[in-house]
Order: structure tokens, then sequence, then C-alpha cells
């Protein structure tokens, strides 16, 4: 049978000559104190340096921690200063509507309207029946309930925000005709 080629080189000598040549090249290392090296772990080999622009790992993370706690103060931020605005906005109405409001606890009648999605009601009497059907008299929603006002303070509320003008007839605008008339009882 054929020897294998590993066989066949050690037999030849070739391998051993190979295997005096590298230990020849390589310095062993030197123990200090001329002791041999304790310890019971593993030698502490160096990590090769990255010096071709890589981030190592916790790099990476430390990096991408940062921008994301950067991006949430902003956020907080951001939230703040529209909380501020909103507050100063209720502000501005609340000292608008003081006094100004036209309810009258003994309103015999109700006007529907649309707001927000739903049909929502305001208890009036004859007279502000037919001034909210001709413009001059307007309903402002605040804190749930809905103010009726003159056209005037209307016209600021939605200046400051148009959100909370609940109702606001504009007479020469021209109205689809649904044959019901807005004065109508149920």
């Amino acid at each position: 049978m054929a020897d294998s080629l590993r066989d066949q080189l050690l037999k030849s000598g070739i391998v051993k000559q190979v295997r005096e040549e590298q230990r020849a090249k390589s310095p062993s290392p030197v123990p200090r104190g001329g002791r041999p090296p304790q310890g019971k772990g593993k030698a502490h080999v160096p990590k090769p340096r990255r010096d071709n622009g890589e981030v190592d790992l916790a790099k990476a993370y430390a990096i991408r921690a940062q921008a994301e706690a950067a991006e949430r103060k902003r956020a907080e931020q951001e939230a703040a200063e529209q909380a501020r605005i909103k507050r100063e906005r209720k502000a501005k109405i609340q000292k608008l509507l003081e006094g100004q409001a036209l309810n009258k606890a003994e309103a015999d009648q109700v006007r529907h309207f649309e707001y927000g999605g739903k049909i929502r009601r305001v208890h009036v009497d004859a007279d502000q029946l037919s001034a909210i059907n001709d413009g001059r008299l307007g309903v402002v929603q605040q804190n749930g309930r809905y103010l009726l006002v003159s056209q005037g303070i209307a016209e600021q509320v939605r200046g400051i925000d148009p959100h909370l003008l609940a109702l606001l007839v504009d007479p020469q605008a021209v109205t689809d005709d649904d044959g019901v008339p807005d004065d109508l009882m149920w």
C-alpha cells in the first residue's frame, strides 16, 4: 500500500526541516525573573487595534443611546411648548368670555347644531333662537358647556382658537335648503 503524504514527508525529512526553521524564526518568550509564567487562565493576548475607521460595538451602542436620549428630550420640549401655548389660549378665552355669556336659566327652547361630529344642543328663548339663526349670536364651547355669545365675541374666539367656536351662522352664505326650517320644534 501507498504511504500517506504525511508519512512520505516525515520519511524524507522535509517536515522536520520546516519545523526547525519555524522554531528558529520565532523567538521564545523569555519569562520574567527566569521563572516560567504562572497563572491559572489563558495568557492575556492583546486585541489588535482597529485603525481602519471601524467603531466597536460598545461605542456604537453609546452613540445610539445618546441620539435616542436627545430625540426624547427634543420631543418632551416640543410637547411642553405645545402645552404652554394651549394653556395661554385657554386663559385668553377664559378672560374674553368672563361675563359675556348670554345663556338664560329660564330658556324654554332648544337649538340643535353639529359640533365635533355629534349633534349638540343649547337652551335658548325665542329671541335668542332667531338671533342665532340670523348670525347675531354664536355658540362657544368652554369647559364642556356651550355658551351663547355675541357675534363679535364669537369672532374673537375664532381668531384665538377656531376649534372652540361651535356655531356661528353666516347669513350671506349660500345654504343647501333641505326643506326643514331652522326653527322647527321637535
